[in-house]
């Protein structure tokens, strides 16, 4: 399986990974596209490190204006506000809302069917690919970062600031996407613990089957958008979106006590693309429908396409 342009394994890495490149994720490549990500913007560096993006609700000598309120004895000259003092006559001072860091949560769903592709990289190396760069971009902004996927006896990658908290995640998607898991539990598992978890002003990337998007219940989206920041990433491989009119070969194995067997679908015939269309391409656009409706940022994202092309729907984001 050929590799693309875009990716930015080293070329040891890819020696080590051999015939698994593109097929089972690995743990250097996830590293590795920290540069596609922190090249853009590098974290912002306070007094005590990495200081967030986000705001809470907590008053304090933060840098976001919070509101004014009449000057006291010790208060901070520099802070008064001129203009409503002139205005009441009585000294006023400035407050600010206090930085505190957000979470962000990455949510894997581990379908079945993600573990396959024909373009450059299984789908579910490109949904660890897609997990480590949201997990770089929350180190440049300068959140905390955690994890989790539809499992009810496998607890979350626990939050965590900086590179740490982003090798954590990285070292789950290795092995949430190296193979199908045995405990898979669903995505709705996974989104019933997220929101348990996130709290307002939180961001939650979703890297989801379309087919698991369109299980949910119609509530289920516009409950998890709800004063949170939701970029979902639907995976998708170029066959399942365009598949060539011939017939295609595939091997089926049935049960473990037989032997695998081929089967040829014939794609030149109209009956059989809409049966296709109707298993692949029609989930993709009812999920894509679904989630716009619900106020989320979504997209298709490919196997073939480069693993942080999404990163505008970030909202804040320069590319946005």
């Amino acid at each position: 399986m050929s590799v693309d342009a875009d990716r930015t394994v080293s070329e040891s890495s890819t020696m080590e990974a051999g015939t698994n490149a593109g097929i089972v994720p690995a743990l250097d490549e996830l590293v590795a596209l920290r540069r596609a990500v922190l090249g853009r913007r590098p974290p912002r560096r306070g007094r005590h490190g990495l200081s967030g993006q986000a705001t809470s609700p907590v008053r304090g000598r933060g840098m976001e204006y919070a509101e004014s309120r009449e000057y006291t004895q010790g208060d901070d000259a520099r802070h008064i506000d001129w203009r409503l003092t002139a205005r009441t006559g009585r000294p006023h001072t400035k407050v600010f809302q206090a930085e505190r860091e957000r979470l962000t949560l990455i949510v894997a769903d581990t379908a079945p069917q993600l573990y396959f592709g024909t373009r450059t990289r299984f789908k579910s190396v490109q949904a660890a690919r897609a997990g480590a760069i949201a997990a770089w971009a929350a180190v440049r902004d300068g959140d905390r970062i955690a994890a989790l996927r539809g499992s009810g006896r496998e607890a979350p990658v626990v939050p965590a600031a900086g590179p740490r908290g982003a090798l954590r995640v990285l070292d789950a998607m290795v092995r949430w996407y190296a193979k199908p898991p045995e405990n898979d539990d669903g995505l709705s598992v996974a989104l019933d613990h997220a929101d348990r978890l996130l709290r307002p002003g939180a961001r939650l990337v979703v890297l989801a089957d379309p087919l698991s998007v369109v299980a949910q219940p119609p509530s289920r989206w516009p409950t998890l958008v709800q004063h949170r920041e939701v970029v979902v990433l639907l995976l998708c491989d170029p066959l399942e979106r365009d598949p060539p009119r011939t017939t295609l070969p595939f091997w089926i194995d049935r049960a473990a006590a037989s032997a695998p067997h081929r089967v040829e679908l014939d794609l030149a015939t109209g009956a059989q693309r809409e049966r296709w269309q109707a298993a692949f391409s029609t989930p993709m656009d009812d999920a894509l429908a679904i989630l716009a409706r619900s106020g989320i940022r979504a997209s298709a994202l490919s196997t073939d396409a480069p693993s942080e092309s999404w990163l505008h729907l970030f909202a804040g984001s320069r590319a946005a």
